[in-house]
């Protein structure tokens, strides 16, 4: 009985001196935090936003970054304040903080939908799905692009789809036009491998109708010639001959020297 006295009494301070070393440096921590908070205070939000600027334009993003917040927290309604969220997007997205620059731009359209500049948020939501899509990968798995997830892809593509029908005459919206056109030939040539896979294994009907999936779908993509000559052994391999001869019909018409076409 002493000896479960003696130990509970020993536990009950190792308790109390971790909370109390917690709370001490817990107190430090706050104070450090208040005191680096307090040197932005001096500083009218012109001052701060050059003050970013100057640490954007030598690479310093995280320093920036507390800047840009230390701005938005003291003057959100200045005039600095739109130039601020524009700045921080732009350093999120150098700084690869996809996440944060994603929510920069979509908190700038939400207050600031009929701003001059808002298609460049649209434009930077385009990008940072792309960059979902493609950095990633191209960084650490040795996969060919269309092989890899695709929703990035088509979010990617419905924003900068968005950025063009919303923003037709921005600055931005050509080179989105661009982006938009690999972003399809690689999604077309996803669904094209899934055709692929039915065909090989021998699932002809779902071969099928991934095939005219594509078609319908991806016109004018280079996956359309692929697409045709899947459909057309699926249909040989089930025996419907006169559908498989439609189909061999377009093939030759449309691509009168593909490779798949044979006899």
């Amino acid at each position: 009985m002493r000896f479960k006295y003696i130990f509970s009494t020993i536990l009950t301070m190792a308790i109390g001196l971790c909370l109390g070393l917690c709370l001490l440096t817990g107190c430090a921590t706050d104070k450090a935090d208040l005191k680096k908070q307090a040197q932005y205070d001096k500083y009218t939000d012109a001052e701060l936003y050059q003050k970013a600027l100057r640490q954007v334009k030598k690479g310093h993003h995280s320093i920036a970054i507390e800047s840009l917040e230390a701005l938005d927290a003291r003057y959100p309604f200045g005039d600095y304040a739109d130039k601020a969220l524009l700045l921080a997007l732009y350093t999120h997205y150098q700084a690869d903080d996809y996440a944060s620059a994603a929510a920069t731009a979509e908190r700038f359209i939400r207050v600031h939908p009929r701003h001059a500049h808002v298609d460049y948020a649209y434009y930077m939501k385009g990008l940072i799905s792309s960059h979902e899509f493609l950095g990633f990968g191209d960084r650490y798995f040795p996969m060919e692009r269309h092989e890899r997830d695709q929703a990035s892809a088509k979010k990617s593509f419905h924003e900068f789809l968005m950025l063009t029908q919303k923003h037709p005459n921005s600055i931005y919206s050509p080179n989105a036009k661009k982006r938009m056109v690999y972003l399809r030939n690689m999604i077309a040539k996803s669904e094209l491998d899934t055709a692929k896979f039915y065909l090989k294994k021998g699932a002809y009907v779902a071969a099928i109708n991934r095939g005219n999936y594509i078609l319908e779908h991806f016109e004018q993509t280079p996956s359309i010639e692929e697409s045709l000559s899947i459909i057309i052994r699926s249909y040989q391999a089930l025996g419907i001959t006169d559908l498989a001869q439609n189909y061999l019909l377009i093939l030759q018409h449309n691509f009168p020297q593909s490779k798949y076409i044979t006899g």
